[in-house]
């Protein structure tokens, strides 16, 4: 035991426009709406020069004894831009999505070969090279018990701990087994019991574990392979050791 170490809205501008386009025409700008809230079912929104062609084609026939106010076309000309707008942007934005996609890889990258803090992870013993685990205690405890386990579940070190402070717990096990024996390299495991306001608990363990490799998944998120075989997502990683 004495080996273990504890350490004004443009809603009500457009509906202003479309008050001022008579009822009985077919604007070139509700044309361009019905074509981007079908577009996709089928072909690509109509574009700037179909628009033209269509608005053009409008102006040439029209009815010459009530011809279509200057501000409705006006109008027409705004919405359309308005869309137009909407629609790079969209596009604009998907991808600034992707280009941070690619920069979270970079990041992601510069974390192979660093220690992170893992819940629960396999405790890699290496050359009898201390361990250091980390278990949150948010009311502190009146007595700690920990527990490693080898790869077969069998218990092979305890040891008790005193009054702790709420906070994070930082712990190392320096490999060996209850009689003092260094124990062969291998995956271990922690286990910690905690009696905290007359209740026990038994609060997960963080593991210092080496990040040995990194993917991205269908949906951009992007995953941490750390040495003993556990995966956790990049956005889960709330410590890093070094």
């Amino acid at each position: 035991m004495a080996n273990l170490n504890l350490l004004p809205s443009n809603t009500q501008s457009d509906g202003a426009w479309a008050s001022a386009v008579p009822t009985s025409i077919k604007t070139t700008a509700s044309t361009a709406a019905a074509a981007a809230a079908t577009a996709a079912k089928g072909p690509p929104a109509m574009g700037q020069k179909d628009f033209l062609t269509l608005f053009t084609t409008q102006l040439k026939n029209q009815d010459p004894l009530d011809p279509v106010k200057n501000e409705a076309f006006v109008a027409q000309l705004a919405q359309f831009s308005q869309l137009e707008a909407t629609t790079n942007m969209s596009s604009t934005l998907t991808t600034f999505v992707d280009s941070m996609s690619s920069n979270q890889i970079t990041a992601g990258a510069s974390l192979i070969g660093k220690k992170i803090a893992v819940p629960d992870a396999p405790v890699q013993l290496i050359g009898g090279q201390p361990v250091q685990g980390v278990v949150n205690l948010p009311t502190g405890a009146e007595g700690i018990k920990l527990e490693v386990f080898d790869d077969k579940g069998v218990l092979v070190r305890t040891s008790l701990s005193g009054s702790q402070t709420a906070g994070d717990l930082v712990f190392a096990w320096d490999g060996k087994d209850e009689s003092g024996n260094t124990l062969p390299d291998g995956s271990y495991r922690y286990a910690v019991t905690a009696v905290s306001q007359g209740k026990t608990t038994t609060p997960p363990v963080s593991t210092s574990a080496t990040v040995v490799g990194i993917s991205q998944q269908a949906d951009k998120s992007m995953l941490l392979q750390i040495q003993g075989g556990k995966t956790i997502k990049l956005t889960d990683v709330k410590r890093i050791d070094g």
